[in-house]
């Protein structure tokens, strides 16, 4: 049995302009053409990426609506990018919805979300905390901001600030996260990249398993089905069938979003394709779970 959603809110995409540059948002690893990252070599799309192009990707099934993720951590100013983002979906009516960069461990850190915060699509954050101390080539951040004081404290800014927090870390990194996140019950938060499970051994799979049950723990968590090529990039519908089915065993389709992680996962495959084989391990669903996950999970927990 074949199912393809008609209309699907994307919660997890990026859009850029390291090329015409205009505005000058500041991007850092989008100007450095080649420099590896922990998804591989980025050559591919390290040039302009715009709303035309992400509108066309998914074919038939029309993009209803989306969450647009912050690009890079190192931008000067990172309400530039919230800006240039809010302009695109001002000017064009697609509503995007914009989870932004606050470096969590600065002291202007309630200032930075106030300036995010005057553009009314700004609904999240991220800061992206995913570090493993063995595999510097796979690691985003710099530090364990979860042991970090003043991150823990500026956290709970986003609870006074009714923001949400998209949480991209790594399997080894759940217990403690989860720890900590059981004293802000009133902040939702996202887990990007299914967890990212990067290592698909049997070992790697329990361990990524146990994490996400622990985090599925908390009421205030949901996940996005997404970034499987950052860690397989020959990946399909097969290879992921076990890791849809314990994300659908411990969080159930009202807490599950489609999300695409374009044009990062652009890299490996196409949209249609990637589409396709993630929505055809749900075709046995109810179509009300189908809307949840492909559509109305995202506006939900985005309010978009």
């Amino acid at each position: 049995m074949t199912y393809l959603p008609d209309s699907i809110v994307d919660a997890h995409h990026h859009l850029w302009n390291p090329i015409s540059n205009s505005p000058d948002i500041g991007y850092r690893w989008l100007k450095a053409i080649g420099a590896a990252k922990p998804f591989g070599d980025p050559t591919g799309i390290q040039r302009d990426y715009l709303l035309k192009e992400f509108l066309g990707e998914p074919g038939s099934a029309k993009l209803a609506a989306s969450a647009h993720l912050q690009a890079d951590g190192a931008i000067e100013d990172p309400v530039a990018e919230t800006r240039f983002i809010q302009d695109i979906s001002t000017r064009s009516s697609f509503p995007i919805a914009i989870v932004g960069f606050v470096d969590l461990t600065r002291d202007d850190a309630g200032d930075t979300i106030q300036r995010h915060k005057q553009s009314p699509n700004f609904r999240g954050v991220r800061q992206i905390i995913s570090r493993l101390d063995d595999r510097p080539d796979l690691s985003f951040a710099p530090e364990h901001y979860l042991r970090n004081i003043r991150w823990q404290q500026n956290f709970s800014l986003l609870r006074d600030e009714g923001l949400s927090f998209d949480l991209q870390l790594y399997p080894e990194q759940m217990q403690e996260a989860a720890e900590f996140l059981s004293d802000h019950a009133d902040t939702p938060v996202i887990i990007d990249h299914a967890g990212s499970p990067y290592d698909q051994g049997s070992d790697g799979i329990s361990r990524w398993r146990d994490g996400m049950a622990r985090l599925a723990d908390l009421p205030n968590t949901s996940v996005k089905l997404c970034g499987f090529g950052m860690f397989d990039r020959n990946w399909n519908g097969d290879s992921i069938r076990p890791i849809i089915a314990t994300i659908a065993e411990l969080f159930g389709p009202q807490r599950t979003l489609f999300a695409s992680n374009f044009p990062v996962d652009k890299l490996m495959r196409p949209y249609r394709s990637s589409l396709g084989d993630i929505a055809g391990l749900y075709a046995d669903y109810s179509s009300q779970e189908r809307a949840a996950i492909f559509h109305d999970n995202a506006r939900r927990i985005y309010r978009i």
